[in-house]
């Protein structure tokens, strides 16, 4: 990315760790507005920014404020963006929309991950990615975080695809555009809220190192696409698979009967789940989202010694 790009904003601690090689850890900012009610978001927030510090890593957190992306926020920022309903939900569709119409959003997976590789940075933690929704087959809805895994090269930390959609469509779409999902110290895929989908992976890493290995191997190939570590969530912070469907099942008839659709979607079946859980897949969010960001930073920080 040249600096001098008049619609960037690059935080000045960033900056100087880009500047100097140093780790630096991509976080995306709709968890935060969409995905988590006030203050547990903005406390959120600042526990994941502290975590990264903490193991020698300068967090990224990554929106659009007035028109101008900002790769990096300070507090004042981040408790905007926690605190205001009219923050709006950005894709990487919406970006230059957003800029040329000077809006403030939030970015999700796709938007973050695209602005993070133009930043120069190479490792993006976050809770879980977009994917396929139950009913594609006859509505299409399918997250644009998957197109651009397919064609961003960064290392991407997630405990798999939000548990709300269609897990087994959407590990076939992600193999189906070449995108490696490897299962870290585990050989199954995640399922957001609980540790396995029962779907095996074929690839799996069990070091930051083995992780590093393969994403330098991977560019030096040629491949485009994104590497998802599929990281589980802590056996004691899951809830069991069978316990979270039947509340995800709820939600989903409700949000069919609601007609909700679109960029709506995911952000109305977050807040129902936290309502039918009685705040325990709030705590799981936060616990699974933390534990990736753990582990992104680990990675950064390997990386950044190649």
């Amino acid at each position: 990315m040249n600096p001098s790009n008049i619609h960037f904003s690059v935080n000045p601690e960033v900056e100087t760790a880009l500047s100097k090689k140093l780790p630096v850890l991509a976080l995306e900012s709709t968890i935060i507005a969409h995905g988590m009610p006030y203050p547990d978001n903005i406390e959120f927030a600042k526990q994941a920014e502290a975590l990264a510090r903490k193991q020698g890593v300068t967090p990224a957190t990554i929106a659009i404020i007035d028109g101008k992306i900002h790769i990096g926020l300070d507090e004042k920022q981040l408790e905007m963006l926690a605190n205001n309903e009219n923050v709006e939900k950005v894709a990487v569709r919406d970006i230059a929309f957003a800029v040329a119409q000077k809006l403030t959003g939030a970015t999700t997976v796709s938007a973050t991950m695209h602005l993070a590789h133009l930043a120069g940075i190479d490792v993006f933690a976050t809770g879980g990615i977009g994917g396929v929704h139950g009913n594609a087959e006859s509505t299409f809805d399918i997250s644009q975080d998957l197109i651009e895994l397919s064609r961003t090269p960064m290392i991407v930390v997630s405990a798999g695809v939000k548990a709300i959609l269609d897990i087994p469509k959407t590990f076939e779409y992600l193999e189906t555009n070449a995108v490696p999902v490897v299962g870290y110290q585990t050989n199954e895929f995640p399922a957001f809220y609980s540790r396995s989908s029962r779907i095996p992976l074929t690839l799996s890493c069990n070091t930051p190192d083995e992780v590093v290995r393969l994403f330098v191997a991977h560019k030096e190939i040629g491949l485009h696409s994104a590497i998802l570590v599929a990281n589980p969530i802590p056996e004691s912070d899951e809830i069991p698979k069978n316990v979270i469907d039947k509340y995800i099942d709820i939600a989903l008839a409700e949000c069919d009967n609601k007609n909700i659709h679109g960029k709506a979607v995911t952000p109305f079946l977050l807040k129902r789940l936290v309502e039918l859980t009685a705040g325990k897949s709030l705590k799981t969010n936060i616990a699974l989202t933390l534990n990736n960001v753990k582990v992104g930073s680990q990675i950064a920080l390997v990386l950044s010694k190649k």
